[in-house]
């Protein structure tokens, strides 16, 4: 598993062992950072579910000004440390040790100029219950951690579909790659994001 682009391209990250998490591929996050490159430069990142943080470190790669992982599992905080110091990143991140929905209980609402652009999560496989809960709540109306253009991006499986929409949150767009799936929601259903590819 490697940085596929920017600052620290080519760079290895370390996966914690053991089945339990699974990181993201490095195609799928390169299909994933293709959508969103007119957005990563200088925007706030939240990678919820992080495991060994291949994902925000990518957004951080690329030119993200700050990345929050949120991940409780110890072997995957482990990597996830392992892997932002073998890089050297000292600074524009922070670290939430603690259950997403721990996560949201202490978060609720921050001033609009700390407030996230892009979120994604990756929950495991086998928690189908945690992309509803969670998705529920970043499109809840008393959810107010997201920028008003925020892009929220979950990686699930082919089989498992998701919903159109979750409270304030619309999918825009929908990408298929092997058995995993990217689904794209924004809170104002984003007209130029929505389309649809295999």
């Amino acid at each position: 598993m490697r940085v596929i682009a920017g600052t620290f391209r080519s760079r290895v990250l370390q996966a914690p062992s053991g089945l339990s998490t699974r990181p993201t591929s490095d195609r799928l996050r390169e299909t994933l950072f293709n959508v969103l490159a007119p957005r990563i430069q200088g925007a706030s990142f939240l990678d919820l579910y992080a495991g060994s943080g291949a994902v925000g470190i990518e957004a951080l790669s690329r030119g993200a000004a700050s990345a929050s992982f949120v991940e409780r599992a110890p072997a995957a905080l482990k990597a996830l440390r392992e892997n932002l110091a073998r890089l050297g990143i000292g600074s524009g991140f922070h670290i939430h040790a603690e259950s997403v929905a721990a996560f949201f209980r202490s978060a609720k609402s921050v001033p609009a100029a700390e407030r996230y652009d892009i979120v994604f999560l990756d929950p495991p496989y086998d928690a189908a219950p945690e992309y509803a809960a969670t998705l529920g709540l970043l499109g809840g109306p008393t959810q107010g951690i997201l920028s008003p253009a925020a892009l929220v991006v979950a990686e699930h499986r082919r089989k498992q579909e998701l919903q159109q929409q979750y409270g304030n949150l619309k999918r825009t767009r929908l990408l298929q790659q092997g058995d995993a799936v990217l689904s794209f929601y924004s809170l104002d259903g984003d007209p130029a994001a929505s389309s649809t590819t295999s």
